[in-house]
């Protein structure tokens, strides 16, 4: 499926979804906001595709929301409350773009260069496992701009990097750089430039893909419904996963595979 400003390319198991709008430092424009989630429901359904990456084409990932489209998000209603709905509804929509990455059955990897503002921030908190070129600058930007972020900052970064940076990030609405993401968790791995970072990525990428898909899969499941359990709650969890998974031709390959003293041909099966 062709896109405005989104490019998708694939490389074995790996796809890679570019932000392509580098004129404008990939600042999200309406059709990126409907696009992002049909490509990554098109990756979804994809069999062949086990991992997913999203970046930026050009000098950044994203500058955040297009300021023109957050204007039009303001118009008013007939009344306050049909205004005040329009805005509601306006922001769940935005919300399912960012929720579509965390909700992907597939790993997600964000490799961020350059500004990751606003709705980037957001967008790279819903990601799997984040990356960063030394040039990467992160900020919940919605702060200086007086908004309030709503479409998942908030909610994901306590988990990621605790509540007091959270709070710190939001609050200032300041621009932290990669080395200060990487001591505080935001980020896995900082490196020299993009090309680096992108290289550390596709190779990260492919060393997940090269897993069962089952069990990669799996893995996301559990982890997310980790999320409001206890661990006795959890352990539960996992312990139905398994009973219902567990028996597949992939760990009949795993077995196979060891015994042959061979690379496992993974099938998703």
């Amino acid at each position: 499926m062709g896109y405005e400003h989104i490019e998708v390319e694939q490389d074995g198991h790996v796809a890679t979804l570019w932000l392509n709008r580098p004129e404008k430092l990939n600042a999200l424009s309406e059709d990126m906001w409907v696009d992002i989630p049909m490509a990554v429901a098109d990756l979804n359904e994809d069999d062949t595709v086990r991992v997913i990456i999203i970046a930026g084409r050009g000098t950044a990932f994203t500058v955040g929301i297009d300021v023109n489209m957050l204007a039009s998000i303001q118009q008013p209603g007939p009344s306050a409350a049909a205004g005040n709905m329009q805005i509601y509804r306006e922001v769940k929509r935005l919300q399912e773009t960012v929720n579509c990455l965390a909700d992907s059955p597939k790993p997600v990897l964000a490799a961020v260069h350059g500004y990751c503002l606003g709705a980037g921030t957001n967008l790279v908190s819903a990601c799997d496992i984040r990356l960063a070129a030394a040039n990467a600058l992160f900020s919940i930007r919605e702060t200086r701009i007086g908004l309030v972020a709503d479409i998942g900052a908030l909610q994901r970064l306590p988990a990621i990097v605790g509540s007091g940076v959270t709070a710190e990030m939001a609050l200032t609405g300041a621009d932290y750089d990669a080395a200060w993401a990487r001591e505080r968790g935001l980020v896995s791995d900082v490196y020299p430039d993009q090309p680096a970072m992108m290289s550390a990525a596709e190779e990260l990428a492919q060393t997940i893909a090269a897993n069962s898909p089952l069990v990669v899969q799996g893995i996301k499941r559990v982890l997310a419904a980790n999320d409001g359990r206890t661990i006795e709650e959890a352990l539960d969890y996992v312990a139905q996963w398994n009973s219902s998974f567990l028996m597949s031709n992939d760990l009949m390959e795993a077995i196979a595979a060891f015994m042959e003293k061979r690379d496992p041909d993974f099938t998703g099966t």
